[in-house]
């Protein structure tokens, strides 16, 4: 006869579907959206206009040198203590905390990721980018044929480590009343009173898509180094 906790789990299964679906949701969409914004503040941060580098710099800072969770509080009961805000088109998004944690992760994980996108570039070696400028390539397309696809291969491995980073800093969206994977397994927990197993559970969850995520990495890192396939 199955115990009541593995019951209890049995009934909560759905739960635990819907609250990793939205872990891979936040995730996903944090991180791409914060590729694009790192991408821009790298070239920002390497300009030599001496106002666009120091903005950058500027961001960079304040969001590497604070809490994601002070950023998300900062965010979802900040914003709103404002009248401008609350009287802005962006109110609609910025009162709902799933659109809260986004930007918080974004704004967070684009910082991290422009510092790693800046090592990339830095790291291109300077005679290919001279042998294109030799064959007529300039501006945007040097940068977009020859540097940022090295700079990103360059930089997929500490890359890889930022998207682990992200999927176990979505935890702190339950913080802010979304039943991700983490919240879900604390209601549960509270509902049974046996947080370790359930906990357990949640962490294998975690460990599953962190395997994934790592082999996923190792896959698109073989398959853009030639000399390691």
């Amino acid at each position: 006869m199955n115990s009541p906790l593995v019951t209890a789990l049995m009934a909560a299964l759905p739960q635990f579907v819907t609250g990793t679906w939205l872990t891979v949701q936040l995730v996903a969409l944090s991180l791409l959206v914060g590729l694009v914004l790192a991408t821009l503040v790298a070239v920002m941060r390497l300009s030599h206009l001496a106002a666009l580098s120091w903005v950058a710099r500027g961001y960079i800072y304040v969001f590497r040198s604070t809490p994601l969770l002070v950023q998300i509080f900062l965010i979802y009961y900040g914003l709103g203590q404002f009248d401008a805000v609350r009287q802005s088109v962006l109110w609609p998004l910025l009162r709902e905390p799933y659109w809260c944690a986004i930007i918080a992760f974004v704004l967070n994980t684009g910082a991290y990721t422009a510092e790693i996108m800046r090592g990339g570039i830095e790291a291109v070696p300077h005679g290919q980018v001279e042998a294109a400028r030799a064959c007529g390539m300039g501006g945007g397309l040097l940068f977009r044929r020859i540097i940022l696809p090295q700079a990103f291969r360059l930089a997929l491995p500490a890359y890889g480590n930022e998207i682990i980073l992200m999927l176990q800093g979505s935890a702190l969206a339950s913080t802010i009343t979304l039943m991700e994977l983490t919240g879900v397994a604390k209601a549960i927990a509270a509902r049974t009173f046996q947080p370790i197993e359930v906990f357990c559970l949640a962490g294998a969850v975690y460990l599953g898509m962190s395997f994934l995520i790592t082999r996923g990495v190792q896959l698109a890192e073989r398959r853009l180094t030639p000399v390691k396939r």
